[in-house]
């Protein structure tokens, strides 16, 4: 890695198209699981001019009004103005919901004679790294505190007509590894018609921008608000949004691999949401306990079957110890089979909706519980006497009969 480098982390407002989505898709699944914890979903929403479509996989005990859920979703965030795209009371809601794959349901039913197998393949990825308190990356904890700065002034100043549709982008200047200030700022900023955009710019420079990136901020930074010069037509009739397309907002900002898999509107039978989390969970252990500056973690699952193909730590070279040692703590000292992570990390709680804005990782809430580091001061304990020469940083795991 060089010496002098830029990295780049964008975030999006709760009222972009795409988070539109997820807030839905997570809202029924949150609807649900208050109802019935054992619920499973798998549900998909779609938003353009005035309307909203919802679709996707649901077994449960439990009965969801759909129709009211994305009124209120819509409501909460601050469509209530069709000016914006879309509004609460008048959109379109189209429906169109099945029951789950009995395929898929029988190798996540768990039962005294079977553990619980995960709910499909694939493999997920946990970073950490000691930029923040937050043991996150800089750029993505700007970029979040960003947008929601943005939704909190737009909700406070009502008056200004900002709308709920925005985004943000900063670019963070590292020397060594460590950022030392920002490059650029981008501000997105949906608004009507009447607004002055010189007006507007102030407005975000003063109760936006300063606020956040003050102590980053120097001459040199580039700040760009509205570079178009206008942005009115946002919301669904700007931007289609669906649910899941914004991976990489959800996670590290781009610092981190992502295995491909969204999380919104999926109950935690799936791994792509229960893994990733307890991914999450297990890197900022790692870094907590000093066992490394960075650490990315790999999962690797099959369907149907409980304990994971594979274990993999990448510790960036900024590893105490070597990186298969720090494995081998991992197989012993963390849930991995997706039974033991729901039960662990207590995933079976209506907690999901206010994950789908501002990020799944590095927030400072109770119901987060992968943000826990509870595990740091044993697994500190554990490592003394390990050295670094350990090449090997996969491990595979014993499958369960």
């Amino acid at each position: 890695m060089p010496d002098r480098y830029f990295f780049t982390s964008e975030s999006v407002t709760e009222g972009h198209p795409d988070k539109i989505c997820d807030q839905i898709s997570d809202a029924i699944l949150d609807d649900l699981l208050a109802q019935d914890p054992e619920s499973h979903t798998a549900i998909e929403a779609l938003t353009t001019t005035g309307s909203v479509h919802v679709a996707g996989e649901i077994t449960t005990e439990g009965y969801s009004d759909i129709q009211k859920i994305v009124r209120k979703t819509l409501k909460d965030i601050g469509y209530t103005d069709p000016r914006y795209g879309i509004d609460c009371e008048d959109a379109g809601v189209w429906i169109a919901v099945h029951g789950q794959s009995g395929d898929i349901a029988r190798g996540v039913k768990r039962s005294k004679k079977r553990e619980q197998g995960a709910g499909d393949q694939g493999m997920m990825f946990g970073f950490a790294c000691n930029e923040t308190p937050e043991l996150m990356p800089l750029p993505i904890m700007l970029a979040h505190r960003l947008a929601a700065k943005l939704a909190e002034v737009r909700k406070r100043m009502a008056n200004h007509a900002m709308g709920p549709d925005g985004k943000s982008q900063v670019t963070v200047e590292y020397h060594d590894g460590k950022p030392v200030r920002l490059e650029a700022v981008v501000i997105a900023q949906q608004h009507i018609s009447d607004v002055s955009e010189v007006e507007l710019r102030k407005l975000i420079m003063e109760h936006v921008v300063k606020p956040v990136c003050g102590k980053y901020l120097d001459k040199k930074t580039k700040i760009f608000i509205n570079a178009t010069g206008r942005f009115v037509i946002g919301g669904p009739e700007g931007d289609t949004g669906v649910t899941g397309r914004k991976i990489i907002v959800d996670t590290y900002g781009g610092m981190g691999r992502h295995g491909g898999g969204c999380f919104s509107g999926k109950d935690p039978s799936k791994v792509d949401r229960s893994a990733a989390y307890a991914c999450r969970y297990i890197a900022k252990n790692i870094v907590a306990a000093g066992l490394a500056d960075r650490c990315e973690i790999q999962l690797s699952y099959a369907i149907g079957v409980a304990d994971p193909m594979a274990v993999f730590v990448d510790s960036f070279g900024t590893g105490t110890v070597a990186d298969a040692e720090i494995a081998r703590l991992v197989l012993k000292h963390f849930p991995l089979r997706p039974s033991d992570i729901i039960d662990h990390l207590k995933l079976k709680r209506p907690i999901y909706k206010k994950t789908a804005a501002y990020g799944h990782f590095g927030r400072n809430d109770p119901d987060f519980t992968w943000e826990k580091t509870d595990k740091a001061a044993a697994l500190r304990k554990a490592a003394k006497g390990l050295t670094k020469t350990t090449r090997a940083s996969s491990l595979t795991c014993p499958i369960s009969s």
